[in-house]
């Protein structure tokens, strides 16, 4: 069988959510497949776009509104699946000394901070909504370390996950003594009346040369990560030892329950889901980041098995016990979801 190499970069470092990757690497589908993958991590998250999209990178991992708005900007990337779909992103702060409450206004002198630049542009959005000036905040940038800047009063709130910084969040507050309802966010979809959080979900993107030229390998690329997914599902604990094999590191409380809160939100079938595209794609008009003739970067043509019904309006998967907490079943992270109404995901008009 001959052996073609593929490139892949994911967006953040190696993180619970990129599993189904690291596992089609470790059980040989990849190799199966008669391609050899080198998944690289990158040193900003914020080159992941342009890096993929020059042609120096053949696939990765981005989220959808950096997708779109990166191919708005000129590079030729284009979603060719979904990885992770919709975890809750918002303004996270800790109750016990932010000063914030559960009103966007009470930001008004606080500093906040965002990853990259699209967060900025999403504070400042919701601060024109709620009658704020620019000047009623600052904005900190702070890439990669929200969760550090949080904790050593660097800012005041800031941008992040459900699934990730939360979780992270909440298990540095009970190692400090308080309990992990401290940590509090304001998510953006209802402040902003998008419906569901959609705009952070995790896709898989490739450069439009190497997708064009080579279908038969982003095919099979997609069918590896496919199989690496199903036996997630299918031996949820199993599949995480594995990653541990791979990535030592994953082997810490915070990031078994970073997978426990993740695993609801994982793609079953990878595709990309229209609704959340055309609400996605309204989103950036609203924001400006695209204009209004934008053509959608997205495909599902390489995935060859059959898709799933798009789920009715509101429908998430219920949190379960995956068995990486070695059958303790850690109360808030199993029992504290996020409720959405059965309005949640009508399409945002722009």
């Amino acid at each position: 069988m001959s052996t073609e190499k593929v490139t892949c970069l994911l967006n953040w470092h190696a993180t619970p959510y990129h599993l189904p990757v690291f596992l089609a690497e470790k059980l040989g589908y990849f190799a199966e497949e008669g391609i050899q993958v080198a998944i690289i991590e990158p040193n900003n998250p914020s080159d992941v776009t342009e890096i993929i999209g020059s042609g120096k990178v053949d696939l990765g991992c981005k989220a959808m509104i950096h997708t779109i708005a990166g191919k708005a900007r000129g590079f030729p990337i284009k979603s060719i699946g979904t990885l992770l779909d919709e975890p809750f992103t918002g303004v996270i702060h800790l109750k016990h000394k932010s000063g914030i409450d559960e009103t966007f206004e009470s930001i008004k002198g606080k500093r906040i901070g965002y990853v990259g630049e699209f967060g900025k542009i999403q504070v400042d959005d919701l601060a024109k909504q709620y009658g704020m000036s620019l000047s009623d905040y600052t904005a900190v940038r702070v890439g990669m370390n929200v969760t550090k800047a949080l904790q050593d009063g660097e800012i005041d709130a800031g941008i992040g996950l459900e699934n990730v910084q939360m979780v992270e969040l909440e298990e540095w507050s009970v190692q400090q003594g308080r309990s992990p309802a401290d940590v509090e966010m304001l998510r953006i979809d209802e402040l902003a009346d998008l419906g569901c959080c959609c705009f952070c979900s995790i896709l898989f993107i490739g450069n439009e040369t190497f997708i064009q030229e080579n279908p038969e390998k982003v095919a099979k690329f997609m069918k590896a990560v496919k199989r690496g997914a199903d036996m997630m599902f299918a031996q949820p604990a199993e599949a995480y030892e594995l990653f541990v094999d791979m990535k030592p590191w994953m082997n810490s409380i915070v990031n078994r329950k970073i997978y426990q809160r993740s695993f609801r939100y994982m793609s079953r079938d990878l595709k990309n889901v229209p609704r959340d595209w055309h609400k996605v794609t309204n989103y950036c008009k609203r924001l400006g980041i695209v204009d209004d003739d934008f053509e959608q970067n997205q495909t599902n043509e390489f995935l060859s098995w059959p898709l799933l019904p798009e789920p009715a309006p509101g429908f998430i998967y219920p949190t379960v016990d995956t068995g990486v907490l070695d059958g303790q079943k850690e109360e808030h992270a199993l029992k504290k979801e996020f409720h959405r109404t059965a309005s949640c995901c009508q399409t945002a008009q722009a």
